[in-house]
């Protein structure tokens, strides 16, 4: 898990640009805060906003980017007022972060944006329960998230938005499919609500102050995912992160006693991790959340090693709302989800190759590159997706292998994918008459992975196959590698006989 974390392929090093960024935006935000002498809860609802702003963000185009972050307080602001008149109103404030929660999940089917603004309506009304917000205070809270969305903004979109050189992959939507209560965001927001739901009665039941850490978690499990198997992967992970950030949290925040500059360093620390391991790994980035609460709870003066207990405790309640929902209510099945996205996966090699090549035969505007950065992310969801099959406690033996095998060739063409863009990304790299042909030969076994199945289980024909004999030069040796772990594909996804992968 840590060898996954910390050293996972990073083209153009973007998780590290997109990390070192986030440190610099918020630091500003929470600084500008503290300069214009706002509260402390003033400047951590500021570098919340500021967080929200550069983590969930994920428009194509930078453009969009800058409109998404425009309707972030248009959305959020509201949420916040309401939150705030409704604190003294218990019953009346649970309907309604119910409701947020339902609308939240809802708002995914607009794609990036509908999913920032579902997350930061969402996270507005949980930081309210978190500060004890009061209709007194928003004057205060209202002027510190202008300006650390401003200042997060001007980082982002001025000092440093290297997404105007080499965008940025959108964040990947899971697939829609079908209408109503058929289509998958739909049935989300609605197991979602209920595990809202069940987290918030046993919630209150642990703690009526801390309650909101077990929405909250519920919340989180549902955020990127699309059915039933990767929910309960990711309940999992984040009881097993938050276990693993309080022990680490008992080591670094509980003894400083919440001294200012040491805490503010081992936040900055956090949310690096936060950035730089969201993309790879759920528990990592789960451990960095769960230091970073603590180290602002050490601020806040409210730490203690009791305190961190009862955070373990509302996750793990909240986990479980959400396992509960995704069993019981509209559940959603992973077959049909995860060859979507493998689908998804095959097609960007295909496009990733006929860049290489488009841009080795001398094209000014091909280039690979971004959709490297994409299969990367795809084949991340791929992960999460037969993540419950490949679980060692997976009782499905024939399919546990059939999963590592996909998982494992698909990892092949994604590193000779990466092998074919270093080459082509080379001045001196020259067109060679023989790629046509082995992107074609590429094209043709795509094609025949991704085609409707007719019954008959046949995978791709064999008789274009590349020669055995390995090439000479480097571009027709990945060009063949890749064509070989694409026909050697057939055999796990379209065998004959073969039952989804998924359950």
């Amino acid at each position: 898990m840590l060898k996954r974390a910390f050293t996972a392929p990073d083209p153009g090093r973007v998780r590290l640009r997109f990390a070192t960024r986030a440190v610099l935006g918020i630091g500003l935000a929470v600084a500008l805060c503290g300069a214009a002498g706002h509260t402390l809860a003033a400047a951590v609802t500021g570098g919340l906003a500021a967080l929200l702003a550069l983590f969930t963000v994920t428009d194509a185009t930078v453009r969009g980017q800058a409109v998404t972050t425009a309707l972030l307080p248009v959305v959020g602001l509201p949420v916040l007022t309401l939150a705030a008149f409704l604190h003294d109103v218990p019953v009346v404030r649970d309907l309604a972060f119910l409701a947020v929660v339902g609308a939240g999940g809802y708002a995914r089917r607009w794609g990036p944006r509908g999913h920032s603004l579902g997350v930061f309506a969402f996270m507005t009304f949980f930081a309210a329960q978190f500060l004890h917000t009061v209709p007194a205070r928003l004057p205060e809270l209202y002027a510190a998230v202008a300006l650390s969305l401003a200042a997060s903004s001007a980082v982002r979109f001025g000092a440093w938005c290297y997404e105007r050189r080499s965008p940025a992959p959108a964040a990947l939507i899971p697939p829609a499919g079908g209408t109503g209560l058929a289509r998958i965001t739909t049935r989300q927001a609605v197991q979602a609500t209920a595990g809202a739901g069940i987290a918030l009665v046993v919630g209150q039941a642990l703690s009526d102050q801390r309650w909101y850490w077990a929405v909250g978690a519920t919340w989180w499990v549902f955020v990127n995912t699309a059915s039933r198997g990767e929910t309960l992967v990711r309940g999992f992970r984040r009881f097993l992160g938050t276990v693993l950030g309080i022990a680490l949290g008992l080591v670094v925040a509980v003894p400083l006693h919440g001294e200012p500059v040491a805490s503010a360093v081992v936040v900055a620390i956090a949310v690096f991790g936060i950035f730089y391991t969201a993309a790879v790994s759920y528990t990592w980035m789960m451990l960095s959340v769960t230091v970073m609460a603590s180290a602002l709870y050490g601020l806040l003066g409210l730490l203690d090693p009791a305190l961190l207990a009862l955070r373990a405790a509302e996750t793990a309640v909240g986990a479980l709302g959400a396992v509960l929902a995704v069993l019981l209510v509209l559940p959603v099945t992973t077959h049909s989800v995860t060859d979507a996205w493998v689908e998804r996966a095959l097609r960007c090699v295909h496009v990733c190759a006929a860049e290489a090549a488009a841009r080795l035969a001398g094209s000014p505007t091909a280039d690979p590159a971004p959709r490297v950065a994409e299969l990367e992310q795809i084949l991340a969801r791929v992960r999460l997706s037969l993540a419950p099959l490949v679980h060692p406690l997976s009782p499905l033996r024939a399919r546990k292998g059939r999963a590592r095998h996909v998982l494992a060739l698909l990892d092949d063409c994604a590193r000779e994918v990466r092998g074919l863009t270093a080459v082509a990304a080379d001045p001196e790299a020259s067109h060679d008459a023989r790629l046509v042909a082995a992107c074609r030969r590429v094209e043709t076994a795509v094609e025949a992975l991704t085609a409707p199945s007719t019954g008959g289980g046949r995978g791709p024909a064999r008789t274009a196959a590349a020669p055995r004999s390995t090439p000479t030069e480097p571009v027709l040796a990945h060009l063949h590698a890749l064509e070989q772990a694409l026909l050697e594909l057939a055999g796990p996804l379209r065998g004959s006989g073969r039952a989804p992968l998924g359950a």
